[in-house]
């Protein structure tokens, strides 16, 4: 076998709030409720963070790992557009708290959504170049949105949550097709979080930097993959999900242009291609550099695997980068994937209200960049901690003290 992801889990947060609820309440046009495509966002207590959002989707897969096993994890690679410091990276924090040997590289990657990508293909190719057999990688894709502005449309798409992958020369989940990439970057100002406190998005420019990259990149994969094409290769596609109506007029767009589908083609191979992807995505929002391997636990979940199946995939961080790049999803994956019981994590979600979620949002600047103090005292949403946290040995963020994050278990 090749090298590719050995074991795979997602972190869905333990709260939600429903979008069309959020659209009612801010007097949004519901004209556009239909094109999100989305029904619940996840929501981020104000005692996480990106670092308890990485531990808690990495500590079942380290876990379930033996001392041996855990040793052999010699990197440990952190993609996020939610840094912490200008110089420590939080990957310093999730190895500490998931206990891995000191004898580990570790460091953060950043480039909007793309870089839970870049934090994949970095482990993947430590792993291949290894001399050593068994050499294993973590791979950690996590963020915690900013805040967004009250009443906006970018405001009901957000989420919370990371996907953790195992890397090694066993995928068990998903074998890489080596060498089999198509790339595309250009400079763009499409969304951007200039501050710690602020996400400044402009969402027709993103979505047509989204589009070009999505149709240049799969160029330039075919321009190394003899013979590719967008149906007749892929069992199965998986895109970078901001919001799945955004995967949806993406995959048209690519339709028509390399197909010539009709539209009623179109609906059909969104249907039976496409859509698995999507039934997380829907439930929890946008995940940013998690976005798209919550898509592929999706598709693992939700799609048909009575044998191996080839899956394309597509990575797009605004600024901008992309990637287009493709694997195997073994048959065994779904079955594996099962026992992470992902989908009743999103059914023992928390369900708040509006006036819940805003208090949340108000409380969420204490956790944020350049806080140089600060203590946790959940008694102000005591009950959603209570019913959800407490007891159930998750990593929640406890204080801040001369800058330094102090964490515990729940």
């Amino acid at each position: 076998m090749g090298t590719g992801i050995e074991s795979i889990n997602a972190y869905v947060g333990r709260a939600s709030v429903g979008v069309r609820e959020l659209f009612e309440d801010r007097d949004l046009d519901m004209n556009r409720f239909a094109n999100l495509m989305m029904d619940q966002r996840s929501v981020n207590l104000p005692c996480e963070d990106p670092v308890t959002n990485a531990v808690n989707a990495a500590k079942p897969i380290v876990d379930a790992m033996s001392p041996a096993e855990r040793d052999r994890i010699e990197l440990l690679v952190v993609g996020t557009e939610s840094g912490l410091d200008f110089g420590k990276p939080i990957s310093t924090y999730v190895h500490h708290h998931l206990g891995l040997s000191p004898r580990c590289r570790s460091f953060e990657v950043k480039h909007a959504c793309y870089g839970g990508t870049a934090a994949l293909m970095s482990a993947a190719g430590i792993v291949a170049s290894s001399p050593i057999p068994g050499t294993k990688a973590l791979a950690v894709a996590t963020d915690a949105a900013s805040a967004t502005a009250k009443a906006s449309y970018w405001e009901p798409s957000e989420g919370a949550g990371a996907v953790a992958m195992l890397v090694s020369d066993r995928p068990e989940i998903l074998e890489l097709d080596a060498g089999a990439s198509g790339y595309h970057t250009f400079e763009v100002m499409d969304t951007l979080r200039p501050r710690h406190d602020m996400d400044s998005v402009n969402p027709d420019l993103s979505l047509l930097s989204y589009m070009r990259c999505l149709e240049e990149s799969f160029a330039a994969y075919r321009d190394r993959v003899a013979g590719a094409d967008i149906v007749d290769t892929f069992d199965y596609l998986a895109l970078h999900t901001p919001f799945a109506g955004m995967v949806k007029g993406a995959h048209r767009m690519l339709m028509r242009k390399q197909k010539r589908a009709s539209a009623r083609d179109v609906e059909a191979d969104f249907a039976s291609r496409i859509s698995p992807s999507l039934a997380y995505g829907v439930r929890v929002g946008n995940t940013y550099s998690a976005a798209l391997y919550l898509a592929l636990c999706s598709l693992i979940d939700n799609g048909r695997f009575a044998g191996p199946r080839r899956v394309g995939l597509f990575s797009y961080g605004s600024g901008c980068a992309s990637e287009f790049f493709s694997g195997v999803i073994t048959q065994a994956a779904q079955e594996k994937l099962a026992k992470r019981g992902l989908g009743a994590a999103l059914d023992d979600r928390r369900r708040l209200t509006v006036e819940e979620f805003d208090a949340m949002a108000d409380l969420n600047e204490d956790r944020a960049f350049g806080v140089r103090d600060a203590v946790f005292d959940p008694k102000p949403y005591g009950d959603v901690f209570g019913s959800h946290f407490e007891d159930r040995g998750l990593l929640v963020l406890e204080r801040i003290a001369d800058f330094h994050r102090e964490y515990r278990w729940s």
